[in-house]
């Protein structure tokens, strides 16, 4: 190959990359800022796994950091949901894994997508959502970028804040949920765009929904607008989804990329 041939293949290889990093929505162009594609033996030091709590939330009741709920493989990240067949001093019936950028990397004003496949199995609950470092639930607000329960053919997105789940003085509240079909047994992309005044959510570059801000209900209706951390785990039964057939685990749900872009002006 002639030098002339080595630039040129050189050139067509910068612009093929620059043009994967733009991308367009109906609200504008968006330049590719960050990317997670979980290459490597290990999780990035963006990743750390997220530890059960206590007192312990329904969707933080079975997470456990056992490697066998966590693999590293041809540039995806799969998390299991299984039975607790490895862990003898641990009391729960399941084990879970779940990852988070807590104290590591925050997304503000931008818009992230995540690409995902999942099982499917009956009383399976994977998410991916935001929450914000300091405050309190639901208060300081919670973003769902996306949530599939059992085997449903669809993703719910949704937001939640003190405005959604206590305020009972507003009759007629904004819709803060949104649904969409999804490619069962295939890999689907889901994003949200985070403004100062309106959240947007998307499936597959197929507009879903918007939550907006209405300053007439007050500031608590509207607490998105701040740097938030990415949690990405496993869940397995609770109140929502029901319970779980142990028949049908273990459960995988895995992670392709991340990626983070700002708007371009």
């Amino acid at each position: 190959m002639t030098l002339r041939h080595l630039l040129l293949t050189a050139c067509l290889c910068a612009t093929i990359g620059a043009a994967a990093r733009t991308i367009s929505t109906p609200h504008g162009q968006w330049e590719m800022v960050w990317e997670e594609q979980f290459r490597g033996k290990h999780l990035s030091d963006t990743w750390h796994k997220i530890p059960r709590m206590a007192p312990c939330p329904e969707w933080n009741k079975y997470m456990s950091p056992d490697e066998s709920l966590y693999r590293l493989s041809r540039g995806k990240l799969t998390l299991y949901g299984r039975m607790n067949d490895s862990q003898p001093t641990d009391t729960a019936r399941f084990l879970t894994g779940g990852v988070w950028t807590k104290g590591r990397k925050l997304f503000y004003r931008g818009r992230i997508e995540i690409r995902l496949k999942m099982d499917n199995a009956t009383g399976a609950w994977p998410a991916a959502w935001l929450l914000p470092e300091i405050g309190r639930w639901p208060q300081e607000g919670e973003i769902d970028i996306m949530e599939r329960l059992n085997a449903d053919t669809f993703a719910y997105q949704t937001v939640h804040s003190a405005f959604t789940v206590w305020d009972e003085k507003v009759a007629a509240k904004p819709k803060s949920g949104f649904t969409a079909p999804i490619r069962k047994n295939r890999y689907n992309v889901y994003g949200v765009e985070l403004y100062e005044d309106s959240l947007c959510f998307f499936i597959n570059d197929r507009y879903v929904g918007t939550y907006r801000r209405q300053p007439e209900y007050g500031p608590e209706q509207y607490p998105f607008d701040r740097p938030m951390y990415l949690l990405i785990d496993m869940q397995l039964g609770g109140h929502w989804v029901g319970e779980v057939d142990p028949r049908e685990l273990p459960y995988r749900y895995r992670i392709d990329y991340v990626r983070f872009y700002r708007k371009k002006p």
